[in-house]
Protein backbone atom coordinates (compact mmCIF):
# COMPACT_ATOMS: atom_id res chain seq x y z
CA UNK A 1 0.00 0.00 0.00
CA UNK A 2 2.69 2.33 0.97
CA UNK A 3 4.77 1.04 -2.54
CA UNK A 4 2.36 2.79 -4.67
CA UNK A 5 1.85 5.74 -2.97
CA UNK A 6 5.59 6.27 -2.56
CA UNK A 7 6.07 5.48 -6.07
CA UNK A 8 3.07 8.32 -7.17
CA UNK A 9 4.06 10.92 -5.03
CA UNK A 10 7.71 10.73 -6.58
CA UNK A 11 6.86 11.26 -9.85
CA UNK A 12 4.09 14.25 -8.52
CA UNK A 13 7.40 15.74 -7.01
CA UNK A 14 10.00 15.25 -10.82
CA UNK A 15 6.88 16.49 -12.66
CA UNK A 16 7.74 20.19 -13.93
CA UNK A 17 4.40 20.32 -15.39
CA UNK A 18 3.28 23.84 -14.26
CA UNK A 19 5.72 25.88 -13.22
CA UNK A 20 5.44 28.59 -15.93
CA UNK A 21 1.29 28.98 -13.96
CA UNK A 22 3.14 29.35 -10.33
CA UNK A 23 5.40 32.01 -11.70
CA UNK A 24 2.51 33.98 -13.54
CA UNK A 25 0.73 33.76 -10.10
CA UNK A 26 3.55 34.94 -8.29
CA UNK A 27 5.20 37.60 -10.73
CA UNK A 28 2.14 39.22 -12.43
CA UNK A 29 0.15 41.09 -9.18
CA UNK A 30 3.43 42.74 -8.66
CA UNK A 31 3.50 43.71 -12.87
CA UNK A 32 -0.01 44.79 -12.74
CA UNK A 33 0.25 47.27 -9.31
CA UNK A 34 3.14 48.65 -11.13
CA UNK A 35 1.01 49.00 -14.21
CA UNK A 36 -1.54 50.59 -12.44
CA UNK A 37 0.10 52.80 -10.50
CA UNK A 38 2.32 54.01 -13.20
CA UNK A 39 -1.04 54.88 -14.90
CA UNK A 40 -2.27 56.68 -11.96
CA UNK A 41 0.97 58.67 -11.37
CA UNK A 42 0.90 59.72 -15.32
CA UNK A 43 -2.51 61.20 -14.98
CA UNK A 44 -2.04 62.83 -11.30
CA UNK A 45 1.07 64.31 -13.06
CA UNK A 46 -0.99 65.68 -15.60
CA UNK A 47 -3.93 66.92 -13.76
CA UNK A 48 -0.95 69.01 -11.61
CA UNK A 49 0.78 69.75 -15.44
CA UNK A 50 -1.92 71.99 -16.10
CA UNK A 51 -3.12 73.43 -13.39
CA UNK A 52 0.72 74.88 -13.14
CA UNK A 53 -0.02 75.80 -16.80
CA UNK A 54 -3.58 76.96 -15.92
CA UNK A 55 -2.45 79.54 -13.05
CA UNK A 56 1.20 80.59 -15.21
CA UNK A 57 -0.59 81.81 -18.19
CA UNK A 58 -3.36 83.59 -15.51
CA UNK A 59 -1.02 85.34 -13.66
CA UNK A 60 0.92 86.55 -16.72
CA UNK A 61 -2.15 88.06 -17.52
CA UNK A 62 -2.87 89.51 -14.39
CA UNK A 63 0.56 90.95 -14.00
CA UNK A 64 0.82 92.57 -17.55
CA UNK A 65 -3.10 93.57 -17.74
CA UNK A 66 -4.62 96.61 -17.26
CA UNK A 67 -3.42 97.40 -14.06
CA UNK A 68 -7.26 96.30 -12.38
CA UNK A 69 -7.86 94.53 -9.94
CA UNK A 70 -8.43 91.06 -10.71
CA UNK A 71 -11.62 89.53 -9.45
CA UNK A 72 -11.91 85.82 -7.74
CA UNK A 73 -14.29 84.73 -10.72
CA UNK A 74 -11.91 86.02 -13.78
CA UNK A 75 -9.30 84.74 -12.46
CA UNK A 76 -10.81 81.36 -12.01
CA UNK A 77 -11.88 80.94 -15.81
CA UNK A 78 -8.65 82.36 -16.63
CA UNK A 79 -6.96 79.28 -15.13
CA UNK A 80 -9.98 76.65 -16.07
CA UNK A 81 -9.94 78.18 -19.71
CA UNK A 82 -5.81 77.48 -20.10
CA UNK A 83 -5.59 74.11 -18.18
CA UNK A 84 -7.41 72.47 -20.61
CA UNK A 85 -8.28 68.70 -20.09
CA UNK A 86 -9.12 69.25 -15.95
CA UNK A 87 -12.52 68.23 -16.13
CA UNK A 88 -14.93 70.21 -14.24
CA UNK A 89 -12.74 72.78 -13.07
CA UNK A 90 -15.31 75.40 -12.02
CA UNK A 91 -16.53 73.06 -9.29
CA UNK A 92 -13.59 71.68 -8.30
CA UNK A 93 -10.97 74.53 -8.08
CA UNK A 94 -10.68 76.36 -4.91
CA UNK A 95 -8.44 79.74 -5.13
CA UNK A 96 -6.72 81.99 -2.48
CA UNK A 97 -5.20 85.15 -2.69
CA UNK A 98 -3.72 87.69 -0.17
CA UNK A 99 -1.27 89.95 -0.15
CA UNK A 100 2.00 89.97 1.09
CA UNK A 101 4.79 92.04 3.16
CA UNK A 102 8.07 91.79 0.85
CA UNK A 103 9.94 92.58 3.84
CA UNK A 104 8.59 90.57 6.20
CA UNK A 105 7.60 87.49 4.23
CA UNK A 106 4.49 85.75 5.43
CA UNK A 107 3.52 83.00 3.59
CA UNK A 108 -0.08 81.43 3.33
CA UNK A 109 -1.43 78.99 6.07
CA UNK A 110 0.01 75.77 5.13
CA UNK A 111 -2.85 73.85 4.83
CA UNK A 112 -5.27 74.34 1.43
CA UNK A 113 -8.99 74.34 2.29
CA UNK A 114 -10.17 72.84 -1.16
CA UNK A 115 -13.70 71.94 -2.26
CA UNK A 116 -15.94 69.40 -1.30
CA UNK A 117 -18.23 68.09 -3.58
CA UNK A 118 -20.11 66.70 -0.46
CA UNK A 119 -20.29 69.73 1.38
CA UNK A 120 -22.29 72.99 0.83
CA UNK A 121 -20.64 76.08 -0.81
CA UNK A 122 -18.36 77.55 0.77
CA UNK A 123 -18.01 81.46 0.19
CA UNK A 124 -14.45 82.33 -0.78
CA UNK A 125 -11.69 82.15 2.06
CA UNK A 126 -9.91 84.93 1.63
CA UNK A 127 -9.84 86.82 -2.01
CA UNK A 128 -7.76 90.44 -1.80
CA UNK A 129 -7.67 91.92 -4.77
CA UNK A 130 -3.52 93.52 -5.37
CA UNK A 131 -2.82 97.14 -5.66
CA UNK A 132 0.02 97.92 -8.21
CA UNK A 133 3.59 96.73 -6.86
CA UNK A 134 1.70 95.43 -4.32
CA UNK A 135 3.29 91.08 -4.02
CA UNK A 136 0.40 88.95 -4.36
CA UNK A 137 0.38 85.26 -3.38
CA UNK A 138 -2.21 82.80 -5.03
CA UNK A 139 -2.76 79.42 -4.27
CA UNK A 140 -4.86 76.99 -6.13
CA UNK A 141 -6.31 73.76 -5.07
CA UNK A 142 -7.86 71.67 -6.97
CA UNK A 143 -9.91 68.12 -6.31
CA UNK A 144 -10.43 65.28 -8.31
CA UNK A 145 -11.13 61.40 -8.23
CA UNK A 146 -8.49 59.40 -8.76
CA UNK A 147 -9.11 56.40 -11.25
CA UNK A 148 -7.94 53.05 -9.69
CA UNK A 149 -9.14 54.60 -5.75
CA UNK A 150 -8.75 51.00 -4.10
CA UNK A 151 -5.24 50.40 -5.92
CA UNK A 152 -1.57 50.51 -5.51
CA UNK A 153 -0.89 54.46 -5.79
CA UNK A 154 -4.76 55.43 -5.78
CA UNK A 155 -4.77 53.92 -2.12
CA UNK A 156 -2.30 55.89 -0.81
CA UNK A 157 -3.67 59.32 -1.73
CA UNK A 158 -4.98 61.13 1.08
CA UNK A 159 -8.52 61.74 0.58
CA UNK A 160 -11.46 63.74 1.75
CA UNK A 161 -14.58 61.84 3.07
CA UNK A 162 -16.05 61.68 -0.49
CA UNK A 163 -12.81 59.87 -1.72
CA UNK A 164 -11.40 62.53 -4.05
CA UNK A 165 -7.38 63.76 -3.67
CA UNK A 166 -6.33 67.26 -4.18
CA UNK A 167 -3.27 69.15 -6.34
CA UNK A 168 -2.38 72.27 -4.68
CA UNK A 169 -0.30 75.05 -6.81
CA UNK A 170 0.62 78.04 -5.54
CA UNK A 171 2.36 81.44 -6.96
CA UNK A 172 3.26 84.84 -5.92
CA UNK A 173 3.04 87.82 -8.52
CA UNK A 174 3.76 91.78 -8.51
CA UNK A 175 0.75 93.54 -10.32
CA UNK A 176 2.72 95.91 -12.66
CA UNK A 177 1.92 99.75 -12.29
CA UNK A 178 0.40 101.53 -15.31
Amino acid sequence: MIGPFKYELRRFLRDEGGNASVEFVLVFPAYLALMLMSIELGFVTLRYTLLERGLDIAVREIRLGTGTAPQHNDIKDLICEHAMMIRDCDTTLRLEMRSADMRSYNSLDRTADCTDAAEPSKPVKQFTPGQQNQLMLLRACLRFDPLFPDDALGSALSKNASGQSAIVSMTAFVQEPL
